[in-house]
């Protein structure tokens, strides 16, 4: 028994229009009306065009680049459908921002994760769901709900048509330590070994490959990671690997953020292709043909199927 809202309502902010009408075309249902901008002075105004009461509202809406504006629009467009009356609001994160300020590196430093959970929170959403969090325990952050979805479920089977059942020199490799359980996930669907490149930060968005463990000598390699940000990790990884005796190297993520340097540093890259998922819309200069996208909305709307129905979504994160 459906004990809540009426009907589901899939709205969009601006972050990514394109993913939540690929998800409502999942849904076979209209992605709806409102309207998010900004005044004139910079602040965010919401206008929504129809009838929300007592609906299951689902907002999608992943808080990438402008962070911030996109933080905001999520916040008010929660707020606006909860004086609205909507039954339920669930905040559709494909992409949760801030997501790696999670702890406290040194002294003084926020912890910036836990604050954006807090306000989501306060602003009113009932449930958030989201997929591959940078650090999975960002879920106790939150006293609502999360369902947090995975996106080597989606990954691993591209790969699998790729090289079919020509596996025998496929390693499947992990950028650091941080994404082992990734990697390993993806190596056990794929029944082929792992390899881990140990690797030092000497200051944010600077990476210094130190070892590689594993074989991967005359491999084909895939190197497995939950977000792409400046590139720096995953170019320097390549190399290192091509220089351990890597045959191929390939590469996929979940988040391509792919800011500052980081389309130049693929295109100068041995990484011969970059597998990514849409949970950040790419613009068109990052639209480089190394890159292939493969959508999450079949996965996001059967999530929110599910949690509209009351039933279990667990399968989705195997």
């Amino acid at each position: 028994m459906i004990s809540h809202g009426k009907n589901i309502k899939i709205f969009s902010g601006n972050s990514n229009p394109e993913l939540a009408r690929a998800i409502a075309d999942n849904l076979k249902t209209p992605l709806c009306d409102a309207v998010v901008g900004k005044f004139s002075d910079g602040e965010v105004y919401v206008n929504i065009q129809e009838t929300v009461r007592g609906s299951d509202v689902f907002i999608v809406q992943s808080t990438n680049n402008p962070v911030n504006d996109n933080l905001m629009e999520l916040l008010i467009m929660i707020d606006a459908f909860k004086r609205a009356s909507a039954g339920r609001i669930t905040a559709v994160m494909p992409y949760f921002g801030y997501a790696r300020q999670d702890r406290k590196a040194k002294a003084r430093d926020p912890i910036s994760a836990k604050l954006v959970a807090d306000i989501i929170t306060k602003a009113g959403a009932d449930r958030v769901l989201t997929m591959d969090l940078h650090c999975a325990q960002i879920q106790g952050f939150f006293d609502i709900p999360v369902d947090h979805l995975l996106g080597v479920p989606i990954l691993t089977p591209y790969y699998m048509d790729k090289f079919g059942t020509d596996l025998d020199d496929i390693v499947v490799v992990s950028p650091d330590f941080g994404s082992v359980t990734r990697a390993r996930n993806v190596a056990r669907r794929m029944d082929v070994p792992i390899a881990i490149i140990d690797k030092r930060r000497p200051k944010p968005n600077v990476s210094e490959v130190m070892n590689i463990i594993g074989d991967i000598k005359d491999k084909r390699v895939i190197l497995v990671d939950d977000m792409i940000d400046t590139a720096g990790t995953i170019t320097h990884g390549a190399e290192a690997l091509l220089e351990k005796g890597a045959k191929e190297v390939y590469a996929c993520c979940t988040h391509p953020v792919l800011s500052g340097p980081a389309i130049e540093r693929l295109e100068a890259s041995p990484i011969k292709e970059l597998v990514v998922l849409d949970t950040i819309a790419l613009t068109p200069e990052k639209m480089i043909d190394k890159i292939k996208t493969i959508s999450v909305a079949p996965v996001f709307a059967e999530a929110i199927a599910r949690i509209y129905k009351e039933v279990s979504i667990s399968t989705l994160f195997m």
